[in-house]
C-alpha cells in the first residue's frame, strides 16, 4: 500500500533554533566534521532499537534482519545522504523527535525499557535531537525521509534550520522500505564532505566500532562497500583477540609501527561501568615534549567516539595510547560538559590506577621490559612527583635511577635505602643536565670519601620533584649542593680519621676572602663535603637548590638569583700556601680569592662573571710564577 503525498506542513521549531544551533556550534561543538560522527550514531541508535524491539515482535524485522548503515555520496550535486535500515519514524514521531532541538527520541526509548530485563544489553547510541541538528553546521538544508517498522506509511521532514520546518506524508515508493534516511545540502566551503577520502576517514576515525556496519556508496549509482564490520576489539573477550589483532590495533591508535611495550585490556564494572583497551609503546612518540603535554587517549560512549582530549590520564601517562568505551557517560554534551563529569573522574581514577598497578606489575615481574620502559618514559612519569600528590608513593616506587654507586645501571629507591650507611638520614641527590658531569662534580667527594651513595639526576623535571619537599620511607631528599652537608656523623669509609681541625691561618684566608669577595657570595665557609677539589659552590641553607634557580632564571620566572655559598677545602694544597702568604702579598691573595670563585662558577657549568677580570688575573699570577 502506498500513501499519497500530502501538502507540505511549515510549522515552527518549539525553540529558539537559531540561538541554540548558534550556541551549539560555537560552543558544543569545536569541530565540524563531528556532525558525520552524530549521524551515523542516531542511525546505529535506530538499529539497536529496531534490534530491542524485533526481540518481543520479530516481524518488524522483516526479511532484512541484518542492520546497515549505508553513507551515499553525490560529489556532482554537493549533497550527503545517511541512510539505515532501523526502527524508522512516523509523521507524528518525525515532528516530536526534530520538531524542538531538546527533545530526545531516545531518551523516551531508554526510559521506556529501563525496567526492562535485557535492557542493559541494549546499546543505545546518541539522541536524536541535539546531535541531529549538528547536520547543519555544513549544510543550508537537510532532509529526513522515514518509514517506520512495520507501518505502511512514510513522511518528510525539512529545514533550512533558521527558524520553521516542513513535514508531510511521502509515497512509501520514496522512502526507504524501513528506516530513516537524512539528506544534506551542503554548503559551499563543505563541498569536501561529499569526498570520498574525506567521509571515509572521518568514519573510520570516529565511527568505526559502532555496533553496526557501515557501507559507503561513493556516488548514487555505485555499488556499497563495506568500511566498517560493527566490531569492537576491545569489547571481545581477550581470550579471543590474538597479538597481532592487539598489534595492528595499537597502530592505528597509536599511529608508530612498533609494537607495544605493554598492553592493557580489560572492562570494569560496579557503579560505572567502562570497558579500557591501552598501549604502552615501545619507543618515545614523536610529541612526548609537546608543550601543551597532552594525552591521547580517546573516549567512547557506547562505541561512539566522543573526543581524544578528555585527559582520561594525567598529564604524566601522556605516553599511554588507547581508549576508553564508557557505558554511563551522557553522549551529546559538550566536552567541557564531559570534563566536568563525576563520571569521568571517576573514570580517570580507576584507569589512572590501573595504569600505575600494571606498571608496578612489569616492574616486579619482567625487570628487563620495565627498564627498557623507563628509559624512554620516566622523564614523564617523574613529572606526577610533583603533580599527583595522592600517588607520590606509587610513582617513587616506580622510579628508577643512576647513581654514583650503580655503574650506570638503573637504580630503586628501595635498593638506595637498603644500602644506607651509618647515621644516615637522607638520601642524597644532585641535579644537572649531563650525567658525566654530576658523577664529578666537587660536591660529591665528601660523600664518596664515605660510601655514600647519591643519586644522578639530569632530566629538568627533577629539579622541580626533588625540591618540592617528599620523602621515601621517613627519609627527605637532600640536594648536595645546597645548605650545610652535614656528614661528621657519617664515618669514613676504610676506617680513615677525621681531618685535623682547622689551622689558624686558613680561617683567617677564609675570612680574608669573604672580605675581598664581598656581595658577589652570600657565605665563605669551610667545607667538609670537599676532599679533593679547592673550593664549590653550593646554595644558602634555606635557599633554592642551584640547578632550580638556573632552570627558574633561564624561563624568565626568576628576579634575582641568591647570591651563593663558596665552601672552601681547608686541607687543599693551594688553600694552605696562599694561607701563609703575608704582607706584601695581599694582591697575590685578592686575585686568588676571585679566581678561586670562578674556578667554583667553571666547576658547576657557569662562565666566570667578568671574563676579562678573570683573564688579567689569571695573567699576573702567571706572570709573577714565571717571573
Amino acid at each position: 500500500m502506498t500513501t499519497t503525498e500530502a501538502t507540505p506542513e511549515t510549522r515552527s521549531f518549539e525553540a529558539d533554533v537559531a540561538k541554540l544551533l548558534h550556541l551549539m556550534v560555537h560552543s558544543v561543538y569545536s569541530d565540524k566534521e563531528v556532525f558525520l560522527r552524530e549521524l551515523v550514531s542516531n542511525a546505529a541508535d535506530a538499529c539497536e532499537k529496531l534490534r530491542y524491539e524485533g526481540l518481543g515482535n520479530p516481524a518488524l524485522l522483516g526479511d532484512d534482519s541484518e542492520p546497515r548503515i549505508t553513507v551515499t555520496l553525490d560529489p556532482e550535486a554537493r549533497r550527503l545522504i545517511v541512510e539505515d535500515n532501523g526502527i524508522g519514524m512516523s509523521e507524528a514521531e518525525l515532528a516530536d523527535a526534530l520538531g524542538t532541538i531538546a527533545r530526545s527520541g531516545t531518551k523516551a526509548f531508554m526510559e521506556k525499557i529501563a525496567g526492562a530485563k535485557d535492557g542493559a544489553n541494549s546499546h543505545l547510541i546518541g539522541q536524536f535531537g541535539v546531535g541531529f541538528y549538528s547536520a547543519f553546521m555544513v549544510a543550508d538544508q537537510v532532509e529526513v525521509i522515514s518509514r517506520r517498522a512495520g507501518a505502511d506509511s512514510a513522511a518528510s521532514w525539512s529545514s533550512d534550520g533558521l527558524g520553521t520546518y516542513t513535514i508531510q506524508s511521502v509515497e512509501t515508493s520514496d522512502a526507504p522500505v524501513r528506516g530513516t534516511r537524512v539528506l544534506l545540502h551542503l554548503k559551499e566551503d563543505a563541498a569536501s564532505y561529499a569526498q570520498v577520502f574525506t567521509v571515509e576517514r572521518i568514519i573510520k576515525a570516529q565511527s568505526g566500532h559502532v555496533p553496526v556496519p557501515i557501507f559507503l556508496k561513493e556516488k548514487p549509482d555505485s555499488e556499497p562497500r563495506q568500511i566498517a564490520d560493527g566490531g569492537a576489539l576491545w569489547l571481545r573477550p581477550k581470550s579471543e583477540i590474538t597479538s597481532e589483532e592487539y598489534k595492528d590495533f595499537y597502530r592505528s591508535v597509536a599511529g608508530p609501527f612498533d609494537e607495544p611495550a605493554l598492553t592493557l585490556h580489560y572492562r570494569a564494572e560496579g557503579l560505572h561501568e567502562y570497558s579500557v583497551l591501552a598501549f604502552v609503546p615501545q619507543t618515545r612518540p614523536f610529541d612526548l615534549f609537546e608543550p601543551d603535554r597532552a594525552g591521547r587517549m580517546k573516549l567512547y560512549v557506547r562505541r561512539v567516539f566522543i573526543t581524544d582530549d578528555a585527559e582520561i590520564l594525567p598529564r604524566y601517562l601522556r605516553f599511554v595510547r588507547g581508549l576508553v568505551d564508557s557505558n554511563d557517560l551522557p553522549l551529546n554534551v559538550s566536552r567541557e560538559m564531559i570534563q566536568e563529569s563525576p563520571i569521568l573522574a571517576a573514570i580517570q581514577k580507576g584507569v589512572s590506577n590501573r595504569v600505575l598497578s600494571e606498571l608496578e606489575k612489569l616492574s616486579t615481574n619482567d625487570s628487563d621490559r620495565y627498564l627498557a620502559l623507563w628509559d624512554n618514559f620516566g622523564p614523564v612519569l617523574k613529572e606526577g612527583l610533583y603533580e599527583d600528590y595522592a600517588r607520590r608513593e606509587t610513582l617513587l616506587g616506580l622510579a628508577r635511577f643512576k647513581t654514583t654507586a650503580s655503574g650506570g645501571e638503573w637504580r630503586s629507591l628501595k635498593d638506595y635505602v637498603d644500602g644506607l650507611k651509618e647515621n644516615q638520614t637522607a638520601i642524597y641527590y644532585v641535579t644537572g643536565t649531563d650525567l658525566d658531569r654530576l658523577a664529578t662534580s666537587p660536591q660529591l667527594e665528601g660523600f664518596r670519601a664515605r660510601g655514600i651513595e647519591v643519586l644522578l639526576l639530569a632530566d629538568h623535571v627533577d629539579s622541580f620533584w626533588a625540591a618540592s619537599g617528599l620523602d621515601y620511607g621517613g627519609k627527605p631528599f637532600k640536594s648536595v649542593t645546597q645548605g650545610l652537608a652535614d656528614l661528621a656523623l657519617i664515618p669514613l669509609a676504610d676506617g680513615e680519621q677525621p681531618a685535623p681541625a682547622t689551622s689558624q691561618a686558613v680561617s683567617g684566608f677564609i675570612a680574608f676572602m669573604k672580605d675581598i669577595l664581598g656581595d658577589a657570595v652570600s657565605e665563605v665557609r669551610i667545607s667538609d663535603r670537599l676532599t679533593e677539589s679547592a673550593v664549590c659552590l653550593v646554595a644558602p641553607d634555606h635557599g633554592m637548590d642551584r640547578q632550580l634557580e638556573k632552570l627558574l632564571a633561564g624561563a624568565g620566572r626568576l628576579d634575582a638569583k641568591a647570591k651563593p655559598v663558596l665552601e672552601v677545602n681547608p686541607r687543599h694544597a693551594l688553600v694552605e700556601k696562599l694561607s701563609a702568604l703575608e704582607g706584601g702579598d695581599e694582591n697575590v691573595r685578592a686575585d686568588a680569592a676571585h679566581l678561586l670563585l670562578d674556578e667554583a662558577r667553571i666547576a658547576d657549568g657557569e662562565l666566570p662573571e667578568d671574563p676579562r677580570a678573570f683573564s688579567a688575573r689569571l695573567m699576573r699570577l702567571m706572570e709573577r710564577g714565571i717571573g
